[in-house]
């Protein structure tokens, strides 16, 4: 799908030292780039994001209070560099900055650099550090991403292979990834040693006493994000393919709504899960390149154009929600707010906007899978296979919207369950029945523990088109090496306009496969 050739692409990453021997520092790997401790340095790598066709979202993190230079290109030898005012690294951020940037020309390959200089030393600077993307076409071209979700969880974090998932994605090159949410595990302590049913030892080979706790404090929800980059498969996908972040629940404690009690869980001594949101959204937008919304700072709703045939919308089904409950109420009230009002109609009003081809929802919890949290209901769907209750009264609201207005061409891609499937929702098969039929494609975990598969509630006729998960022989939370971790490819095809939808697993093999061809507005 690139354009540069693939020697050229193994040279840049070469040249970042995204894929370069890792140096021992504390027991810690870390980037080889960062090696002279009298320098600054930088500590995990670069990521990008959020990009479309004229812009796009930076980040890098230096390991003490800093003066950030930055130059910009459009050729891999920075001989046509455009170097931006400075940004500084302070304790405040943790030493991360990122920087929105503008004014880029649509289908280019952009090259950026970030050199630190010591504030207390201005003669102390580092090594440049190097990343790369490419911006959104404005005519059609064809385009790739990947997606999916759930990252060091269930106490699986980085061993000898590493977070080997990202390496398999990165071989695709895609022109970006969406990460549908568990971004970290922020309530998933983590040990050196794990024993197996087989007996073999899974082993943590890098792991941070952040890691080994629940998050709490600022700098531990921090720590959750650095543990996660100082992977070379992880810091490697970052280098030259922009990240497009959403949440879930765990990215703060599994399951977080206005019901969650702490007071029994002596893991934690902060029992105020506002407090522990509030710190972990802080965190969230500290160490990701997602975009800054001054209407509403710390939004992760949004829409990205990505051409004329693709505008993806993230969705935030987590911080806008009622509390868990068991989603049976017979009206729909205060108490069954799921999305809640305002993004409904910002969801609407953009869809309804939207001149792509393709309308990708990006939702961070499936529609039909019934998710539970103990004897509440965790995501949307409430197992009554009957006309919409709960919850299910915005989803059905939202259904009725795309019929009714006309829209075209909508699929949604999620993650959450940890195991990888494909729905056709269909109105014949359906309780409810006044929408267009629809897909909804499931693929995760990324690198954590693999459960599954959980029950279709058939509200909105979901239909079993494919599923990948463990058996009950098998059993729940797999580790990684099992091969349960998966992740999908999406081609939409410049000529034809249609989308190719791959279910892939992370030693790279085909599970499921499905073309979906575009309905043509009259």
């Amino acid at each position: 799908m690139k354009s540069f050739a693939v020697s050229t692409r193994r040279k840049f990453l070469l040249g970042t030292g995204a894929t370069a021997l890792a140096t021992a520092v504390g027991g810690v790997s870390m980037p080889a780039i960062s090696r002279a401790s009298s320098r600054p340095m930088f500590t995990h790598g670069v990521q990008s994001g959020d990009v479309d066709t004229t812009s796009g979202m930076i980040w890098t993190r230096a390991d003490r209070p800093a003066r950030i230079e930055f130059e910009v290109s459009s050729t891999e030898s920075f001989s046509n560099a455009t170097r931006l005012p400075t940004m500084d690294a302070l304790p405040e951020s943790d030493f991360a900055v990122k920087r929105l940037l503008t004014d880029l020309t649509p289908d280019q390959e952009i090259f950026y650099r970030m050199r630190a200089a010591d504030l207390s030393d201005s003669n102390a600077t580092s090594e440049w550090i190097l990343g790369r993307f490419r911006t959104a076409p404005s005519a059609r071209r064809n385009i790739r991403f990947a997606w999916s979700g759930d990252t060091a969880g269930q106490g699986w974090g980085i061993d000898e292979a590493g977070m080997k998932t990202y390496a398999t994605m990165e071989k695709h090159r895609p022109d970006f990834f969406l990460h549908s949410g568990d971004t970290i595990y922020a309530d998933g302590p983590m040990e050196d040693e794990v024993t197996l049913k087989d007996s073999s030892v899974w082993k943590n080979t890098v792991l941070i006493d952040e890691k080994r706790k629940v998050a709490e404090t600022l700098d531990e929800f921090r720590g959750q994000w650095k543990y996660n980059m100082m992977d070379d498969h992880v810091r490697a996908l970052n280098a030259v393919c922009p990240t497009f972040f959403q949440w879930d629940d765990h990215e703060v404690v599994n399951n977080w709504s206005a019901s969650k009690d702490l007071s029994e869980d002596d893991r934690y001594t902060e029992k105020s899960v506002p407090l522990l949101q509030a710190r972990a959204a802080r965190a969230f937008h500290e160490m990701t390149p997602i975009r800054y919304t001054p209407a509403e700072p710390g939004r992760v709703y949004r829409k990205i154009a990505y051409g004329p045939m693709l505008d993806v919308f993230f969705l935030d089904m987590r911080s806008y929600r009622a509390a868990n409950s068991d989603s049976l109420q017979e009206t729909a009230s205060e108490e069954t707010r799921f999305l809640g009002d305002e993004q409904i109609r910002w969801l609407k009003r953009e869809l309804a906007n939207s001149r792509a081809t393709w309308k990708v929802i990006a939702a961070d919890m499936p529609i039909g899978l019934v998710v539970p949290d103990g004897d509440k209901i965790e995501a949307i769907a409430n197992g009554d296979n009957s006309a919409p209750k709960g919850r299910e009264f915005e989803i059905a609201d939202l259904l009725r919207y795309i019929k009714n207005a006309g829209i075209e061409n909508t699929v949604w891609f999620t993650a959450d369950v940890h195991y990888t499937a494909a729905h056709y929702y269909n109105p014949d098969k359906a309780a409810f029945q006044d929408f267009k039929p629809f897909w909804e494609f499931v693929s995760g975990p990324l690198h954590a523990g693999t459960f599954g598969p959980n029950k279709l509630d058939g509200t909105f006729g979901p239909e079993l088109k494919y599923v990948k998960a463990p058996s009950e022989e098998q059993g729940a939370n797999l580790p990684p090496s099992a091969g349960f971790q998966f992740f999908g490819l999406v081609d939409i095809d410049a000529s034809t306009e249609q989308m190719t939808v791959r279910l892939m697993d992370r030693d790279d093999n085909e599970l499921y496969k499905v073309t979906l061809d575009p309905v043509r507005s009259a």
